[in-house]
């Protein structure tokens, strides 16, 4: 049989690949976080007619002639360029700005993923859509440590966060200096105790012939001293119920009556009310009482070599051999990319260019269809040598 007859089948097989892998991209055009792909072809083996023969003394030289036996695929690269931000208003939908693989656990097997449409289940882990749990760290008392062993990412419905006793508060403002000797001010804020229960810290100002003193409800009392409407020294009131009042923020200017007790460190118990996720990949979590702290922190995966991940379908990665071992690290460093929340990324798949390759793809089998059509003219022309 003639080398054209077969050339042409092995173009026919590697364009029809060419078609698949275009279909495949033009197909996923809308899949979040799809990475598309390219077939690459190279020639297959060639059959050497004549050898190639140097240079003489009276003769020169002459190159090899060889016959080539048709074409192969390759290989099939994937192109992990960015995709377009797709804004979707949704707080679990995160998207990688940058470098970086999302680390899911299914079944068993940590699998990477660019594509971030999370949401928490019923038991508070935040997944994928099929169901695959997001790894990170889950913080002790709002603290990552480094070294801590990855974990399912999850929202700890219900999670409160313990009460905080009064031990500092803070006066500040101006008492007028134009009060008679003996008039009061009196003034109160809200403290806790151990327990979350609150009461309330009253102070009385009473003006003297040097200054201001300063009092609790049980007698304990600081003296303060002006020079000009400024404190001639900082000053505090330690009060009986232990807390420690910081009165150096005070001034005595006349026709200013502004002071006021203005905070205070306590905080009674809280329940989580709400949840943010942070550009470093945070789950922060605020709640009823008003503070705010970290619940756990999404990790982010890179390789050495991308393009030698294997697909594991669901827009996920394994890694093989040539990709390397995955370097976890958190969003924002080591070479990571940043997350954006309420985006997801939109598929790379560059629409004029797979229509393009369709057109390339559906010439080149036309052609190596005309090679088999000519191929197998020539041989009915030799059968009908004979007749």
């Amino acid at each position: 049989m003639l080398r054209s007859l077969f050339a042409g089948i092995s173009g026919l097989r590697t364009h029809q690949t060419m078609l698949d892998v275009t279909g495949n991209n033009i197909a996923n055009v809308n899949t979040a976080g799809f990475k598309s792909s390219a077939a690459q072809f190279q020639d297959s083996l060639s059959q050497l007619v004549k050898n190639s023969m140097g240079p003489g003394t009276d003769a020169g030289g002459s190159n090899p002639a060889q016959v080539g036996l048709g074409v192969q695929l390759a290989g099939i690269r994937t192109n992990f360029s960015s995709g377009a931000p797709q804004p979707t208003g949704v707080p679990t939908d995160l998207m990688i700005a940058g470098d970086g693989f999302f680390m899911v656990q299914s079944g068993g097997e940590t699998l990477y993923t660019r594509n971030g449409g999370f949401s928490f289940d019923a038991a508070g882990r935040l997944t994928t859509v099929d169901g695959a749990l997001v790894q990170g760290w889950t913080a002790q008392d709002g603290v990552i440590t480094g070294g801590q062993a990855l974990d399912n990412i999850a929202l700890p419905v219900g999670a409160v966060v313990p009460a905080v006793r009064t031990d500092a508060a803070t006066a500040t403002g101006n008492l007028p200096a134009e009060t008679k000797e003996g008039d009061k001010l009196v003034r109160d804020i809200q403290v806790y105790d151990a327990a979350g229960k609150a009461s309330a810290l009253q102070l009385t100002f009473t003006r003297t012939a040097g200054g201001w003193d300063v009092t609790d409800p049980n007698g304990t009392r600081t003296s303060l001293t002006f020079a000009n409407g400024k404190q001639s020294g900082d000053s505090s009131l330690q009060t009986t119920n232990g807390v420690k009042v910081d009165l150096s923020a005070l001034t005595s200017f006349s026709d200013v009556n502004t002071v006021a007790l203005t905070g205070q460190n306590g905080r009674p118990a809280g329940t989580l009310s709400s949840y943010a996720l942070t550009e470093d990949g945070s789950l922060m979590g605020t709640f009823s009482n008003g503070e705010s702290k970290v619940l756990a922190r999404i990790a982010l995966a890179g390789f050495a070599n991308p393009g030698g991940l294997e697909k594991a379908g669901s827009s996920q990665f394994r890694p093989t051999a040539n990709s390397g071992q995955a370097s976890v690290g958190q969003a924002g460093q080591d070479g990571m990319g940043g997350i954006i929340s309420g985006a997801l990324e939109m598929s790379n798949v560059d629409l004029s260019q797979e229509f393009t390759n369709l057109i390339v793809a559906q010439r080149g089998f036309q052609a190596n269809a005309r090679i088999i059509t000519t191929s197998d003219e020539v041989l009915q022309e030799l059968t009908n040598l004979k007749r």
